[in-house]
């Protein structure tokens, strides 16, 4: 069974979707070595050294064989083979231009290296993008260009030639992996919907229905019994709203006011003061945030006398939300002693949904004086 937390497992869409530009590469590699072969055989006669070509050429068939096989694994396509795949390019360039000798090349004479070199540019920018096939061209280029005698039309327009394939080809690389990445986006999301539904059919044949039962039964009764009626009503509406309005996984990055967010819990018992303006958050971080500004306002109905006020502020640093009341206040000690007794509502429902997306919570009382939650969060998601 795939394993999600293995690093391969994540690399293997990338791998993927990469695989046929490798494969290009390596037939590039050997409709190159053709080229190259067939202008050595027909130039063998005016290098300075026939011999010694016709063994760089078999050394360049070698290296291409084994870049071929190198290449097909994606655990092999890092820094080590790389590099050296750039030094033995270096090499060849070096090598061939003393095998031709400088009259032959003064003369026009190509030498034995010219299409072949590419490949490693080619293969630094699906590595890696722009960035690496503009590096591995300048380098090969520079160094084309610096240990020629004299320059030609032809060695710049070699040179050109590698920086321009090498910029095209790591955009389109990159290009490939952004739309590989919306794919499976797109993928997740689909499933996240179905998923979604499914919970929502399940809950509504099951939960809806008890709740739903016990609102209608103890709506007309006394006591503690049509409080848990209206109880249950209450959190019958809270969840069918969850299971109708909550944005899928996929969507949870898309910003919204959080503003209008929090507007729902504006009521004559509960006063909401926002900016002017709006106060755009990843959808995940504004369902989380009004999460746990409700569970505060929950407290608020039950220990805090009922009435509460909302505060929202917004700068470039981060979000803060303060709810506040003018009831009993807590007594010291209250929270901790509370956590011991398993009643975990402040510590989970408020506290750890802030920790998650990496902000802080501060609560302030003292008895007679209310209580203020202030939750912070940061606008930057932590890693």
């Amino acid at each position: 069974m795939p394993d999600p937390d293995d690093p391969r497992e994540r690399r293997a869409p990338l791998d993927n979707l990469q695989a046929p530009l490798w494969r290009s590469i390596a037939v590039y590699r050997f409709a190159a070595l053709a080229y190259v072969a067939v202008l050595a055989i027909r130039n063998l006669g005016e290098y300075a050294h026939p011999v010694a070509g016709g063994v760089l050429l078999l050394f360049m068939a070698g290296w291409t064989v084994v870049t071929g096989w190198a290449y097909a694994d994606p655990a092999r396509r890092r820094w080590p083979l790389l590099l050296t795949d750039l030094a033995v390019a270096l090499a060849v360039l070096l090598a061939a231009l003393r095998v031709v000798g400088r009259p032959a090349l003064n003369a026009g004479i190509p030498p034995p290296s010219v299409a072949w070199l590419a490949a490693p540019v080619l293969a630094w920018a699906v590595s890696g993008g722009r960035r690496r096939g503009v590096a591995a061209a300048l380098v090969l280029g520079a160094t084309d260009v610096a240990v020629r005698e004299r320059l030609t039309q032809a060695s710049l327009t070699g040179a050109a030639l590698m920086l321009l394939a090498g910029i095209a080809v790591g955009h389109v690389a990159r290009l490939a992996v952004i739309a590989e990445e919306r794919l499976q986006q797109a993928v997740e999301l689909e499933a996240a919907t179905r998923e979604r539904e499914r919970l929502a059919r399940d809950i509504h044949d099951s939960v809806l229905q008890v709740l739903a039962l016990v609102r209608r039964r103890g709506a007309h009764l006394d006591g503690e019994a049509g409080e848990l009626a209206r109880l249950a009503g209450e959190q019958e509406a809270a969840l069918r709203a969850l299971i109708t309005t909550g944005p899928p996984v996929g969507l949870e990055r898309r910003e919204v006011d959080l503003r209008t967010v929090l507007g729902r819990y504006a009521s004559p018992t509960v006063s909401l003061a926002t900016p002017a303006t709006p106060v755009p958050v990843p959808a995940d971080v504004a369902r989380e945030v009004a999460a746990a500004v409700g569970a505060a306002l929950d407290n608020v109905a039950r220990h805090g006398g009922g009435r509460g006020w909302v505060l929202v502020e917004d700068d470039a640093a981060e979000v803060t939300v303060s709810v506040r009341d003018d009831g009993p206040g807590i007594p010291a000690g209250r929270l901790a002693e509370a956590a011991r007794e398993g009643r975990l509502g402040v510590a989970r429902s408020i506290q750890g949904r802030i920790a998650d997306l990496g902000g802080t919570v501060r609560i302030s009382s003292a008895p007679g004086e209310g209580t203020e939650v202030e939750l912070r969060v940061p606008r930057g998601r932590p890693g």
